[in-house]
């Protein structure tokens, strides 16, 4: 199992620890079953950059990127280089500690 702590850019938005996020969900699907707002416009299948996160720790937890992930990155907004997509980021077998920092999406609206 897994701990996921989300992070917020967007001012007055309080960190949150998930626990017990179990191996095979990614980060976006943790963060969604969680009530924690990450977009998510393409549906979850790596063909747009809505779901970018910053993934400050744990990226031994998650598959590398991949040449499609990283040609969505380089569209986000401010990407950096610990700039992955939420729904590419699935869990593998075991557990650990991830941080992730979801940058301010209010900063995307109506694009």
């Amino acid at each position: 199992m897994y701990t996921i702590k989300f992070k917020f850019e967007e001012k007055g938005l309080e960190p949150v620890t998930v626990e017990n996020v179990e191996p095979g969900f990614s980060i976006l699907e943790a963060a969604l079953d969680n009530n924690i707002e990450l977009h998510h416009n393409c549906g979850m299948v790596c063909a747009c950059s809505t779901c970018h996160i910053y993934l400050e720790k744990g990226e031994d937890f998650v598959p590398e990127l991949s040449d499609k992930e990283e040609d969505f990155i380089d569209r986000a907004r401010n990407p950096k280089l610990t700039s992955r997509l939420g729904c590419q980021c699935i869990l593998e077998a075991g557990s650990g500690e991830l941080e992730v920092t979801i940058p301010d999406q209010s900063l995307i609206h109506g694009e």
